[in-house]
């Protein structure tokens, strides 16, 4: 997998990881600008995959359905291995 492509894959476990992160909640703040950072750090890797990205890829990222879009960047991956 192209570098930007596997680094947007864990910046999207990354997002997982914090939503699911209980103890990350109980500060709502911090828990928010943790949010907003990974999102932040997904919309630029996103923006410098290279073009033209998938349309199906591009969809997915662009309406924002991130757990899709990590299944369809992990199954490339396994494709290409």
């Amino acid at each position: 997998m192209q570098t930007v492509a596997r680094d947007l894959a864990a910046a999207l476990r990354e997002r997982l990881a914090i939503i699911g992160d209980e103890e990350s909640r109980r500060d709502p703040g911090k828990h928010t600008e943790r949010l907003a950072a990974v999102s932040e750090k997904i919309d630029n890797l996103a923006a410098a995959l290279p073009k033209p990205i998938d349309s199906q890829l591009g969809h997915f990222l662009q309406r924002g359905s991130y757990n899709k879009a990590l299944e369809f960047l992990e199954g490339h991956a396994a494709s290409t291995n």
